[in-house]
């Protein structure tokens, strides 16, 4: 049975998020698409699952754990370990818009802000 993903969301994180796959029936993943505004800096937070965003459209600056902050942009990769703090600032004039997959799947419990 097909299911429709969840309308976009304004978060505390600073950022749109739009559920496109999370459900008990399938523990094991979740997929979300994030939306960033221009000259937006999502909330510094760390998750209890494994995070990889793939990005769409845009151009971001990733922080993630003590590295230097690297660009972003169409086409990347970027894998987040479970533990580790993580925010992404939207560079650009267009908004920044990727997928994130959460490995075991993402609920607010996960969620840890550092701010």
């Amino acid at each position: 049975m097909a299911k429709k993903s969840k309308p976009e969301v304004w978060t505390g994180e600073r950022c749109f998020i739009a559920e496109l796959v999370n459900e008990e029936r399938w523990p094991e993943f979740s997929l979300a698409r994030t939306r960033v505004e221009p000259g937006v800096t999502t909330q510094l937070h760390a998750l209890s699952v494994h995070e990889v965003y793939v990005i769409e459209s845009g151009t971001g600056r990733m922080t993630v754990g003590d590295t230097a902050p690297f660009p972003v942009g169409p086409g990347d990769t970027v894998t987040i370990p479970r533990g580790v703090a993580q925010s992404i600032e939207n560079t650009g004039a267009n908004d920044l818009i990727f997928v994130c997959v959460c490995a075991p799947k993402f609920s607010q419990e996960c969620y840890t802000t550092l701010e």
